[in-house]
C-alpha cells in the first residue's frame, strides 16, 4: 500500500500531509518547523525511536511523561502549544485510530493545542477504518501491553485482544478521528519506514 491514496484522503478530510522517505528526514522537518515553543509528547514508541524528545528539547520546552514525572508531565503536556503523537493505526480512507489507557494522548488529539502532529510509519496503515481498528486492538495494543509487562491475556499470548477485564488492561478508550478537530490545526507526517508498534 502506497501513500498516494491515504495522502489524498487525509487532505480531503482537512489534514495537512507531508511524506518522508525516512524518519530522519521527518525529524529534520519537525526540528525546523517547531522552535521556541512548548511541546507535549504523547506516549509513542515511534517518537522514542526517532529521538524527538532530545532533538526538539535543544530549542523548545518539551514535556513527556516517558522522560519526566508521569502524572505532572501528562497534565502539563495538555497545555502545550504543540502536541506530537503517533497513532495505533491509520486507515487508507483517512481515519486515525488511537487506543489509550490513561486518556492523555487521546484527549490531547481532541482539544487544547494550536497544532497536533501525527507521526506515522508505513506499518500503521490499514485499508479500511474497520481494518485500522482491528490493527489497533489486535496488533498495537497487545505488543504495548507485553512491552509494559502487563498481566493481560493479550500480553501473555501476544496474538490478539481478548476484551479482558484485567485490572492491568491498557485499552480503556478508543478514539477515531474522522478529521481535524475544529479550532486546532493538524498535520500528518507519513514516513516510508516501519516505526513503533
Amino acid at each position: 500500500m502506497g501513500f498516494d491514496s491515504v495522502k489524498k484522503n487525509l487532505e480531503n478530510r482537512g489534514y495537512t500531509v507531508r511524506v518522508f522517505s525516512t524518519g530522519a528526514a521527518a525529524v529534520e522537518y519537525l526540528d525546523a518547523a517547531i522552535d521556541q515553543r512548548t511541546v507535549g509528547l504523547g506516549g509513542s514508541a515511534t517518537l522514542e525511536s526517532l529521538g524527538i524528545y532530545e532533538r526538539l528539547g535543544a530549542h523548545n520546552r518539551v514535556i513527556w511523561h516517558w522522560k519526566q514525572e508521569a502524572g505532572a508531565a501528562r497534565r502539563e503536556a495538555m497545555t502545550a502549544d504543540i502536541y506530537l503523537t503517533s497513532v495505533n493505526a491509520l486507515a487508507e480512507t483517512g481515519e486515525l485510530i488511537n487506543i489509550d489507557g490513561t486518556g492523555n494522548r487521546a484527549a490531547a488529539t481532541l482539544f487544547g493545542h494550536e497544532k497536533v502532529f501525527f507521526v506515522v510509519g508505513r506499518n500503521k496503515l490499514a485499508p479500511t477504518e474497520e481494518a485500522a481498528v482491528w490493527r489497533a486492538r489486535n496488533v498495537a495494543a497487545p505488543q504495548r501491553a507485553r512491552q509494559m509487562g502487563r498481566k493481560t491475556p493479550c500480553a501473555a499470548k501476544g496474538d490478539r485482544c481478548y476484551d479482558c477485564t484485567s485490572p492491568q488492561r491498557i485499552c480503556q478508550g478508543l478514539v477515531t478521528l474522522w478529521g481535524p478537530m475544529m479550532g486546532m490545526e493538524a498535520e500528518v507526517l507519513l514516513i516510508d519506514e516501519d516505526l513503533g508498534l
